[in-house]
């Protein structure tokens, strides 16, 4: 037998999967909101993608109460970088959907396009990671955090005691991860 080749197919992921095989047990119902939930996450990343380019490109977004448009005009305004990667260990890296660190200010913004509320727990682990991979100690810096979600913009400054406990624990954590792979 000669299998055909399906070059089309390389890298690409069936929503009707055999690895995700859960689906032959669904109904209607569940199929609909699994595929709608789907359709959400990829607009979520084509929204992503577009911001990403209009803030590369320094094209600001009409006026509005659009989360969308706040979040690309305050990026360009504040000359944010964007999809930027922080990295501490390759047990604890992330990418900040907007950054910048000018006169000892960090600002660190995330856009939200799902219905699942955003949580500023992820902005501060962002934060820690970026002082540890910068040599920042958190208490001569000021934080800001920012989510764009829903039409609305919230503001959040942590404390520097709660950036240092989760570097503490980054630290530990990777520390341990560690030690467990010289087990294998």
């Amino acid at each position: 037998m000669r299998f055909k080749e399906h070059l089309e197919l390389v890298d690409k992921h069936a929503f009707l999967s055999p690895s995700n095989y859960h689906w032959v047990n669904y109904d209607y119902q569940k199929l609909t909101t699994r595929y709608t939930t789907a359709m959400a996450a990829k607009r979520g990343t084509d929204l992503h993608a577009l911001a990403h380019e209009a803030i590369r490109l320094g094209v600001r977004f009409g006026r509005g109460h659009h989360s969308l448009t706040a979040y690309v005009n305050d990026a360009i305004g504040w000359k944010m970088t964007c999809e930027q990667p922080l990295f501490y260990s390759m047990n604890c890296f992330g990418t900040a959907d907007t950054i910048s660190f000018r006169k000892e200010k960090l600002r660190i913004h995330d856009l939200k396009t799902g219905v699942v509320k955003g949580s500023f727990k992820q902005l501060e682990v962002y934060a820690a990671i970026f002082c540890l991979e910068y040599g920042v100690d958190p208490y001569t810096i000021e934080i800001l955090l920012r989510i764009y979600q829903k039409d609305e913009v919230l503001e959040h400054e942590p404390s520097p005691e709660v950036i240092t406990e989760i570097m503490e624990k980054i630290v530990d954590f990777d520390n341990q991860i560690e030690h467990l792979r010289s087990l294998e």
